[in-house]
């Protein structure tokens, strides 16, 4: 039986020879007294997050050439704890490990339901313990406006006291803001931003009505609201319910240049990472040469503030900065359409984040019973089902240098609070983490078979960590 890594490291060897034996306590306990024992040496040639961890019964060593590199070693350690009828042990191993890609990341949606700082200070926790280095936290769309800007208060003011289902919504202060960064920092994450445009901006409407176009009601709208209530959204009012694809941002709105360069310019200040995330996804409803205006804009706006335009892969057909990236969330078999576009995007010079939906898009289902979650991307999405998939495989025709990364997302139509997100997160999550940290699919322990023991032994520690993980039956646990 493998040991239970996860991710799995690019090199493990189990050396001859006793455990190394320790005092009683949690799993955290141990692995932090542990590290803080460690040899601890800083040398060239580990890359940026790699490192040497060694393991004897005389104690732990660790060689890396930068802090994110210890911090991982640390969780590789933790994972190492098991426990006999004699107490705790790690066994005796000699691990390698630097990750396959640079981005490894996490969406939360904030806007449906709102999750206070407290919840996404335990996603981070969550997050980093499987080697992810990004949250994406989408901070805007149709059933609210999360974040408070100094520069248009008026933004939350109105847009913030909703969410889907009529609860009291949320924002957060820019002090909530810089806390969730600091936090972030201490576990080796960047934060992404997300203010999605020029779809998905009803919220905008509450306090802009001449910066949006009214809403566009067509047949999957209605069934939308037929299906999960809220009613059809309307001008100038909260929407809670559903439905995507209906608003629009209008290009010729006098005032909207500015605003985005007043919304966009504060939230890059406001955060040290180097991606600004600002959506281009599901605007059915806007012409599409409104639409590559709007995003040419808002991309060239985040660029001209020094960040990196990170959108959603259908904006990839507008003229984007060199150097931007498209996050892919179409199937792990795109269409025709949908693969010609990224590799056109990728010969222009553009990078890709790949999040299948039918993979690893948490806020899907596990199966038909599963109490919350939903089903639109090709039926539930089991756990060996969001392990199936290699990123080098997606997009035929496209370098694995043009990938920056995996990040699995987790929409929050059905996620109300931290044991909700804890449920439909774990264990798919680390499928996420593995195909982005990780060696290919399909080499040495990178199967299913592997993963879904090694999952399996991590079963007692993420119940000791109060991780409210689903247990699925597909998954031995002991």
């Amino acid at each position: 039986m493998p040991l239970a890594l996860l991710p799995w490291p690019a090199s493990v060897t189990v050396v001859e020879g006793p455990p190394l034996r320790t005092a009683p306590g949690s799993r955290r306990e141990i692995a932090d007294r542990l590290a803080d024992r460690a040899e601890l040496t800083f040398a060239e040639g580990h890359g940026f997050e790699g490192y040497l961890l060694l393991v004897s019964a005389n104690g732990v060593r660790v060689e890396t050439s930068t802090q994110a590199g210890a911090f991982y070693a640390r969780q590789t350690l933790a994972q190492l704890i098991e426990f006999d009828e004699q107490g705790p042990l790690l066994p005796a191993v000699e691990i390698r490990d630097a990750p396959r890609f640079a981005y490894r990341g996490l969406m939360l949606d904030v806007v449906r339901h709102f999750h206070p700082v407290e919840t996404v200070e335990a996603v981070i926790d969550r997050a980093a313990s499987l080697k992810l280095n990004a949250l994406h936290l989408h901070l805007t769309d149709d059933q609210g406006w999360r974040l408070q800007l100094r520069s248009h208060p008026e933004l939350a003011e109105h847009g913030s006291g909703s969410e889907l289902g009529g609860g009291p919504g949320g924002s957060y202060t820019l002090e909530d803001w810089r806390r969730i960064v600091d936090y972030a920092a201490t576990r080796h994450m960047i934060v992404v931003p997300e203010f999605d445009l020029p779809g998905h901006t009803h919220a905008v409407g509450l306090s802009h009505p001449e910066l949006v176009a009214d809403p566009v009601i067509t047949d999957e709208v209605r069934r939308a609201a037929e299906e999960s209530g809220g009613g059809l959204p309307e001008a100038g009012s909260p929407y809670t319910g559903t439905a995507v694809g209906f608003s629009s941002l209008r290009r010729d709105a006098e005032g909207l240049e500015d605003l985005l360069r007043d919304v966009l310019g504060e939230i890059a200040a406001a955060t040290p990472g180097p991606y600004l995330h600002f959506g281009g996804d599901e605007a059915l409803g806007t012409d599409p040469a409104d639409f590559g205006a709007v995003v040419k804009l808002a991309a060239g706006i985040v660029a001209e503030n020094g960040k990196t335009p990170i959108a959603w892969h259908e904006a990839s057909a507008a003229d984007l900065p060199r150097g931007s990236v498209a996050q892919y969330w179409g199937f792990r078999t795109p269409g025709n359409e949908q693969a010609e576009r990224a590799r056109a995007f990728v010969e222009r010079g553009g990078r890709l984040i790949l999040s299948p939906a039918d993979a690893i898009y948490l806020d899907m289902k596990y199966d038909a019973e599963t109490r919350i979650g939903l089903t639109w991307a090709d039926g539930p999405t089991s756990v060996e089902r969001s392990y199936a998939w290699d990123p080098a495989a997606v997009i035929p025709d496209v370098p694995e240098s043009a990938i920056l990364g995996v990040e699995a997302c987790l929409w929050s139509e059905t996620v109300a609070d931290l044991a909700d997100i804890d449920t439909l997160m774990f264990p798919r999550v680390g499928s996420a983490a593995e195909a982005g940290w990780s060696a290919p699919a399909g080499t040495e322990q990178r199967t299913w078979e592997s993963f879904r023991e090694r999952v399996a032994g991590l079963g007692p520690a993420w119940a000791e960590a109060a991780i409210a993980f689903h247990r699925s039956p597909e998954i031995d646990w002991r």
